[in-house]
């Protein structure tokens, strides 16, 4: 199978500014690589950089050394240099993530926020939302809610519209951090299958999975992110 997404010597330092410019190091010498189908579960204690890294790979942090490689396009892009267009770009074909938490702009609907990544993409709007009720049904968000703003919602609910905007698009490669932490035995079956298709279809899936059944269910290897920790 070909490699998706990669990482070369990949390292990541923070600087404390309000502790007078401490840096601390998360990350150092970071490799890996995924392939299509694959899914590659981080492990690691609490603190260990499983989020850092999964930041750095989608490039909402910037790497201090090395490079994250992306498959976009039939073309290898280095998304440490790559311009914030281009990394746009990346992330509406190519990159999905799925984080802990729901981000959005208040007062848009449920129903619209799961159908916004389709209509970056060009697909009309009825069809957008179309299928964006497919999935809210999938994932047993019950159709009161679909027009209502999400802000409001349980964790669990708010999570279940965070998958759906975050799967819906069917991008090659997918980055989830901790996608079952606040759902419910028969929702993280539900998420568990979503994975399992998703690399059936050919996506390259990066996860942090704290629960070891979901873990065991969808993982095809595990990096142990703490052997890529610096010794301080």
């Amino acid at each position: 199978m070909t490699a998706l997404l990669e990482a070369h010597d990949l390292s990541k330092t923070f600087t404390l500014h309000g502790r007078r410019g401490i840096a601390l190091p998360v990350l150092a010498g970071v490799n890996l690589s995924v392939r299509a189908g694959e899914c590659l579960a981080l492990s690691g204690h609490s603190g260990s950089g499983k989020s850092s890294l999964l930041r750095c790979l989608y490039g909402n942090y910037g790497v201090s050394g090395g490079q994250v490689r992306i498959r976009h396009e039939n073309q290898w892009v280095n998304l440490s240099e790559a311009a914030p267009r281009q990394v746009l770009d990346v992330r509406r074909h190519t990159l999905g993530y799925v984080s802990q938490f729901l981000r959005v702009i208040p007062r848009v609907s449920t129903l619209d926020i799961v159908a916004e990544p389709l209509q970056r993409l060009g697909v009309a709007t009825d069809e957008a939302r179309r299928q964006a009720a497919q999935w809210l049904e999938r994932l047993n968000l019950h159709e009161r809610l679909w027009h209502l703003p999400p802000a409001t919602f349980s964790g669990g609910e708010q999570q279940r519209v965070n998958i759906a905007h975050g799967l819906i698009a069917s991008h090659p490669v997918l980055l989830l951090d901790e996608p079952t932490a606040s759902l419910d035995a028969d929702n993280r079956r539900i998420v568990v299958a979503l994975i399992r298709a998703a690399c059936a279809r050919g996506a390259a899936v990066v996860g942090i999975f704290h629960d070891d059944e979901v873990r065991r269910a969808v993982a095809s290897r595990c990096f142990d992110v703490e052997h890529t920790l610096p010794i301080l």
